[in-house]
């Protein structure tokens, strides 16, 4: 049997191989901690959950679900734009229902690339950006993201030849896994320089509520742009309203690209059921306490880890953002980063994400998801201190 080409480059993803290394861990009987994956742990805002169960049982729910039906949701979701950025959207032509983010930034490429074409994409990044570049046929530039550019990508390095063939850039602030924030400065300048260059700029933004400090809140890609000449920007409910299961996010932007996009999602889904929708809108239009509950959560997290992490010699700095630590590996791991997460999670039952599975320049790293409790957390450290004796001090 015989498959397309398109497919090879999907053959292994940083998820599915640490869930093969998690699954032999566990024949072998470790207890897992699992500290690789960014699902929240923590539940779903109480009025979303009520707001589906009274969907239940009303029958007018149950068909398919077409884009017209999605109206109120979409009249939410530029509401709480508007709201929160100052930029008026037109619900019927600049936003679009998707189920999780994930999916509006794998299915764009198909709308945007011919085969050949090429991609600007953030290394390390999201897989799921690859992938969709992969699926359309296109050619992948990276653009790396260094410690001493703040995790930034220096846009002028880009060569002029692959500018020349070039559609499409993406962005995604706060960062995953590196956990930087982008000025609105830096997406000023991407802007103009997308315009400079006829290319589309795409900015995936599902940590928008995922930051520890009021100083830090990241702008909206359209605050650039607010014309929404050359952006569209993706969000999702997962993180700030723990809704990951859910499957519910939505695109804001250039009309052009929202039709686009639409008109690839016609072909592949009816949408997700009515009853998560409307759980969506009791969200977003509710009380906000949910998502600063959340947010506090993984803050005291993050400082009891990162506290415990140094206190055995592993030095970590605190993000400003997201729900990770980006954590530069120690002697002698520094160039090996996937066989560090194997033999770890073999070893204690521990499982992080290898930075050299979001890209080549995140070799050297390892990223923890804040997922557990606190005292799992320190459980966790317990058992790499004593998998690393060589940094405890």
């Amino acid at each position: 049997m015989e498959f397309a080409q398109r497919i090879q480059p999907l053959a292994s993803n940083v998820f599915a191989d640490m869930d093969r290394a998690k699954a032999q861990a566990i024949k072998q009987g470790k207890e897992i901690i699992d500290l690789s994956l960014g699902s929240s742990d923590l539940p779903a805002a109480e009025n979303a959950l009520e707001a589906i169960a009274d969907s239940l049982r009303d029958r007018s729910t149950h068909g398919y679900l077409l884009f017209n039906g999605t109206k109120k949701f979409r009249e939410t979701v530029a509401a709480w734009y508007t709201e929160r950025f100052g930029i008026a959207v037109d619900p019927e032509t600049e936003v679009l229902q998707l189920i999780g983010s994930q999916e509006g930034t794998a299915h764009l490429p198909l709308a945007i690339l011919n085969p050949g074409d090429i991609a600007l994409l953030l290394d390390p990044g999201y897989p799921s950006h690859a992938g969709g570049v992969y699926l359309a046929g296109g050619q992948i530039y990276t653009m790396p993201l260094l410690a001493e550019n703040k995790f930034l990508p220096i846009l002028e390095d880009i060569p002029t030849q692959v500018l020349t063939q070039a559609k499409m850039m993406v962005l995604s602030y706060p960062h995953n896994p590196t956990t930087a924030i982008a000025p609105l400065a830096f997406f000023k300048s991407a802007v103009a320089f997308c315009r400079q260059h006829n290319l589309v700029l795409v900015h995936d933004f599902p940590y928008v509520d995922m930051v520890f400090e009021v100083t830090a809140k990241p702008p909206s890609i359209l605050q650039a742009d607010p014309q929404k000449e050359v952006a569209i920007e993706f969000f999702t409910l997962s993180k700030s309203y723990n809704m990951g299961g859910f499957r519910v996010g939505y695109a804001i932007g250039n009309r052009d690209l929202i039709k686009a996009l639409r008109q690839i999602k016609a072909v592949v889904d009816f949408n997700q059921y009515l009853g998560i929708l409307n759980g969506a809108i009791a969200a977003l239009s509710g009380g906000q306490d949910i998502v600063t509950e959340t947010v506090n959560i993984f803050q005291t997290r993050r400082d009891i880890l990162v506290t415990a992490l140094n206190n055995i010699g592993w030095q970590v700095t605190k993000p400003k953002a997201t729900m990770y630590l980006w954590a530069k590996l120690p002697e002698p791991w520094q160039n090996n980063s996937i066989d560090f997460c194997t033999k770890l999670v073999a070893a204690t039952g521990v499982a992080l994400s290898p930075g050299a599975g979001f890209g080549k320049s995140g070799e050297g790293y390892v990223r923890f998801a804040l997922v557990q409790e606190p005292e799992v957390l320190q459980q966790a450290v317990t058992k790499i201190s004593r998998f690393l004796p060589q940094i405890v001090e």
